[in-house]
Order: structure tokens, then C-alpha cells, then sequence
């Protein structure tokens, strides 16, 4: 039998006990934050055929950026294959444009240079770092350049799903997403690829590309874990093949039909009831609040993006046209524009959203009233984020929750699709 200790000497040892392990962990924690983060493996798939490569525009219209390897890069000239090593400590290299020429760490280059990193096949570019190459091309006015990220598939996803969505949702959402993302960029680089040096951009243009530091074990694990998956269904012609896999954060109830937003038609782009997103979105992305605009400034941003319109003279009114109707909200396929003089003129409700508020911030959706009041346009009772069309992340994420698969969570939102691998 064991001695009995004192109450208050048995506390105290317990708090020292207590204190030596928080002491501990503290030691741990900061000796691990304040390590760089460092890549556990090169990057997957630099031996894979180009037809599996993405090219992703990281800037365009850019006069300078900088560029880092920690075991450094080489640069080649396209037009003559003229060679040069740089960076090879880890240090900065500047890229500039002198001449209509590309200048890379003070070495005069012509138009056109590809950037080649050594193993683990990583660069920084402005502070953010990418796997797999980079090209650095002028524009034609030779003020400019635009650099791109030639990057393996699969790599190229890991830095996009867990950009598109947090990292800690649901693995069968993160596996739909992998799926949804990987056809999206097959589909654009197969569709527009080959009239332009680069085949999706960084942003939600295309689809949100974060590089390294959008990746993460579990981002992995649902890319991995699909590897080479896409969606297909029958096209208009009879045969199947891929299709563009369009999503959006939050569709507010029930997503929308492509043809009435992007103008394509495929069957598994019809839209579908959504009962899912309303527990996992925000309440400000579910019901946005009202975003309010100069009439004025918003007439001149319309009709200077779209000249079409400029007989109009000014915009005067801002009706809906065409509506999608739901149970308990509806969501603006087209607007009609009343001008100073009486005339009018049509514009698609994505296209006066997207006008009006670029960043998608604002007036988050085309589910929303429209009205003018004291020389101010308001968008108000607004509910849902993005254009609505295909798979309604938040609603993937509702369903995982509800213990559906990523197979189900597919199927549902592109109703007629199926799954194949591509390699």
C-alpha cells in the first residue's frame, strides 16, 4: 500500500507535473512555428506528358517581379536557347523589361524565357510560392510581360482545392471538389487552351489557384485519392466526353441553369433544389446585405464595358427581364437598361453584377431586387454567393455532413454525369 501524501503536496507535485509538460509543449510549439515551412517531397509529375501539364496566368501586364529557388533555377531563352543558372543560394532574382526585352538578374534575354527550377522543382514568385516551371512573355506593346506557371496536374490541383474551400471540410467534399476542379481545367484547356499561351488564370476568373500555400495533408489526400477522375456526360452530338464542371459557393436554394448565365447548354447543368447549404454558409453569404452605387458612375462603367449600349446616352432605370423562379426566391438571368432617351438595351444578370462589383464582394449574386432611389442604384435582399451554376459548394459540404459519398454529392448537383478516369 502507498504512503498517503498530504492533499496540498499532492496538488503541488500535480501543478509541477502540469507545469513541465505546458513548458513543453510551448518549447514545441514555438520551435515549430518558427521553423520555414519545408516540402516533404518534391513535386509529383514533372515526367508526365504535357497533355496533363496546366498553364496558369499568375500575372498579366506586369513590368517587374522577383523570382526565388532555394536550390535555384536556370533560364532559357526560347528564340536562341541561350542558358543562364540563377538564385542558386536562395537569393532573389529581379525580372524587369529593358528594350522591349526581358531582363533576368541582369542578363538580357529576348521575348520569350522559360524558368526552370532544380529538385524539388519549386519557385517563389513575388513571395508565393508554385511547383513546376514558369514563362515569362512580353505583350506585344513590349511594356509588359505576363508570367505563367506550367505546372503538372495533379500538383496544380493540390494548390487549387484547398483555395476553393477550407482545408478542414469533409473528405468527400474535398474529393468532389478534386474531381470538379480537375474537369473544369481539363475542360478550358482542351476548349480555349490552344488560341492562348496560358489555359485558366489564379483567380475566380477561372478557379482559385493558391500554390503551395493553399496545400495541406488533407488537400492531398482528396487529390490523390481521385487521381486522374473526371465527370462526363452525353454531348449534343452523342458521344461523352468532359463538360465544364461550374460551381459556386453558396447557391441560396437551388442552383442555376448554365444557359441562362456561361450560354452553354449540358444536361447535368440544368440546376437542382439545394436544401443543404443553408446550415454551412455564412448568414452574410446565404443573405447578403444591400449593396448600394453611384447611378451616375455605374451608367458609365456599363456602357464602357459594353459599347453596344452607348445609344442609350445614359442609364436611366435598371428593370429585370428574365427570372428564375424558386419556392421562395428567385435569381436574375437578364436585366433591361431604360436610357436618358427612351431606348433600351439588354445585358445577361451575371454580366450587370460582375459590371457594377468586379471583386464579387459586394453584390454577391444575381438572386437579388434591383431599385433606384436618390440617384443610387440598390441591390437588396440578396441571397447566395457566386453565379449558382453546377455544384453549390457549401451544399457538397452540407451533404458530406449528412454521410453522403463524393460519388453522391456529384451526381446530384450534375444530374446525368458519371465518373471516369483519364489515366
Amino acid at each position: 500500500m502507498e504512503p498517503k501524501v498530504p492533499i496540498a503536496a499532492r496538488i503541488t507535485v500535480k501543478n509541477k507535473v502540469v507545469a513541465v509538460w505546458v513548458s513543453a509543449l510551448i518549447f514545441i510549439c514555438f520551435s515549430v512555428g518558427c521553423e520555414k515551412r519545408r516540402l516533404i517531397e518534391p513535386t509529383p509529375g514533372m515526367d508526365v506528358a504535357q497533355r496533363f501539364w496546366i498553364k496558369v496566368l499568375l500575372f498579366d501586364n506586369i513590368r517587374t517581379c522577383t523570382l526565388t529557388a532555394e536550390t535555384g533555377f536556370g533560364a532559357i531563352d526560347m528564340e536562341t536557347q541561350a542558358k543562364a543558372d540563377f538564385g542558386k543560394n536562395g537569393e532573389t532574382t529581379k525580372v524587369s523589361l529593358s528594350g522591349g526585352k526581358i531582363l533576368v538578374g541582369g542578363k538580357l534575354f529576348d521575348q520569350k524565357v522559360a524558368i526552370r527550377p532544380k529538385k524539388p522543382f519549386v519557385l517563389g514568385v513575388n513571395g508565393r510560392r508554385y511547383r513546376g516551371n514558369l514563362r515569362l512573355t512580353t505583350n506585344a506593346d513590349g511594356r509588359s510581360l505576363n508570367v505563367v506557371n506550367a505546372v503538372p496536374l495533379e500538383a496544380y490541383l493540390a494548390g487549387v482545392v484547398g483555395a476553393e474551400m477550407p482545408r478542414y471540410w469533409e473528405p468527400e467534399t474535398l474529393k468532389a471538389q478534386a474531381i470538379t476542379a480537375r474537369t473544369y481545367c481539363l475542360y478550358m484547356k482542351n476548349t480555349l487552351g490552344h488560341n492562348r499561351n496560358w489555359d485558366v488564370k489564379k483567380t475566380q476568373a477561372s478557379q482559385v489557384y493558391g500554390g503551395i500555400s493553399a496545400e495541406s495533408a488533407t488537400v492531398w489526400h482528396a487529390v490523390n485519392e481521385t487521381a486522374g477522375q473526371v465527370l462526363v456526360c452525353k454531348h449534343s452530338n452523342g458521344q461523352e466526353g468532359i463538360f465544364p464542371t461550374y460551381y459556386s459557393s453558396t447557391c441560396g436554394g437551388h442552383t442555376q441553369n448554365s444557359k441562362d448565365v456561361f450560354g452553354d447548354s449540358y444536361g447535368p447543368l440544368i440546376g437542382v433544389q439545394c436544401p443543404y447549404c443553408k446550415n454551412v454558409a455564412k448568414m452574410s453569404f446565404f443573405f447578403w446585405p444591400m449593396a448600394e452605387f453611384e447611378a451616375d458612375r455605374l451608367s458609365g462603367q456599363i456602357i464602357k464595358r459594353y459599347p453596344k449600349l452607348q445609344s442609350l446616352g445614359k442609364i436611366e432605370a435598371i428593370e429585370p427581364f428574365r427570372v428564375s423562379k424558386y419556392d421562395n426566391f428567385s435569381r436574375i438571368t437578364s436585366v433591361k437598361f431604360i436610357g436618358e432617351n427612351d431606348e433600351t438595351g439588354f445585358l445577361r444578370g451575371e454580366d450587370l453584377r460582375l459590371t457594377a462589383d468586379p471583386s464579387g464582394q459586394k453584390i454577391r449574386s444575381a438572386a437579388c431586387q434591383i431599385l433606384k432611389i436618390g440617384g443610387k442604384f440598390r441591390f437588396y435582399a440578396g441571397r447566395g454567393y457566386g453565379h449558382g451554376v453546377g455544384m453549390c459548394q457549401c451544399g457538397a459540404e452540407g451533404m458530406a455532413r449528412d454521410g453522403k459519398t463524393c460519388e453522391e454529392i456529384l451526381s446530384y448537383y450534375y444530374p446525368g454525369s458519371k465518373i471516369m478516369r483519364v489515366y
